[in-house]
């Protein structure tokens, strides 16, 4: 099969898991189930003022797991992972878990992958991969409060994934498979989380993706498809704005576990920007990450290592910008309230 049509045949499969996704969540909308199961109340870290259903994840791990398990089967295992951690977040939706439970949750499904295939590299990198692996496992649940933004963040991220596992020198089908399946199914979820949103990830469906984010990034690192700055980079403006803002939070000595609305999509809605616009802004840094990191792939280490610098440094620019103009929003709201 030459590589036109295999990425036809990936096209034709990521519709198959739009589809999917989107027939099991317009179930659960026409039938009233959606509110029922797990409904996201304002609060304040909230920018939405009406509840809307959290249950996202309901149609997108069904499609990923059964489209994975028939069509990727080579990678069931971080399926049934995720479908795992998937359940856990609905117990705990439902009755309220302690935070070390869903912790402990997450630490185990990223020690069962990294055990059962595990990298040749010494036991404190192993170590430290699996900490980075954790917290992306939380990134999506922290970046699922804006209209469009956690939607198309899988589908630019794992649709970067799927092209990357086609064009690589050590090109692999199966993962290719997997990644346009989960691109898919959260397309058949954007379809509901555009503005106006009538449906959140919620954290059954922020957990999942966030491990299955970071388990197909080390499966392509493992298979040598990609360098592990790879994976980083595709998914590189969310993981700079969870983490900043929470070392920013523990900067000011504040508690970071608490609601809050100070992330920089949150910043620059908030400023004024639309939902929309918001959403459209992250696509481009998406699309730009995933291009460029896409085409660094073809270089040498040494150059491969410069476009990642250049492109952190474009972030962090970004987020200066960002930082500026929420000064002055501030600014200008304190002397229109003095007024």
């Amino acid at each position: 099969m030459s590589s036109f049509d295999f990425f036809l045949h990936l096209a034709g499969v990521a519709l198959l898991a739009l589809a999917l996704c989107s027939a099991i969540l317009l179930a659960l909308l026409k039938t009233g189930l959606a509110s029922r199961l797990a409904t996201d109340v304002p609060n304040d870290r909230s920018l939405h003022t009406r509840p809307v259903p959290r249950i996202g994840g309901w149609g997108i791990v069904p499609a990923v797991c059964v489209l994975i398990g028939a069509l990727a089967s080579g990678l069931w295992m971080t399926a049934l992972l995720a479908a795992l951690l998937a359940l856990l977040s609905q117990i705990d939706d439902r009755r309220g878990l302690p935070a070390r439970v869903r912790f402990a949750g997450h630490v185990a499904a990223v020690a069962a992958l990294i055990v059962v295939y595990p990298a040749q590299v010494p036991w404190w990198f192993l170590g430290g991969l699996g900490f980075a692996l954790v917290w992306l496992v939380n990134l999506y649940n922290f970046m699922d409060g804006a209209n469009g933004l956690a939607g198309g963040m899988a589908l630019f991220g794992f649709g970067g994934y799927a092209v990357a596992a086609t064009i690589s020198i050590h090109a692999d089908p199966s993962l290719a498979m997997a990644c346009a399946i989960v691109a898919g199914a959260a397309s058949g979820f954007l379809l509901f989380n555009f503005n106006p949103a009538r449906l959140f990830l919620g954290d059954v469906g922020s957990i999942p993706l966030g491990f299955l984010a970071g388990a197909l990034g080390y499966w392509g690192w493992l298979r040598g498809v990609w360098p592990l700055w790879f994976p980083a980079m595709v998914f590189l403006p969310f993981i700079a704005d969870a983490s900043v803002t929470l070392l920013k939070r523990l900067a000011r000595g504040e508690k970071f576990w608490q609601a809050h609305r100070e992330h920089y999509y949150q910043r620059i809605i908030r400023s004024g920007i639309s939902h929309s616009e918001t959403a459209g802004i992250w696509y481009l840094g998406m699309a730009s990450g995933v291009v460029i990191g896409c085409c660094a792939l073809t270089l040498g280490l040494a150059l491969q290592l410069t476009v990642v610098a250049l492109w952190c440094l474009v972030l962090v620019c970004a987020g200066l910008l960002v930082d500026r103009r929420w000064r002055l929003y501030v600014a200008h709201s304190e002397n229109r309230s003095k007024a």
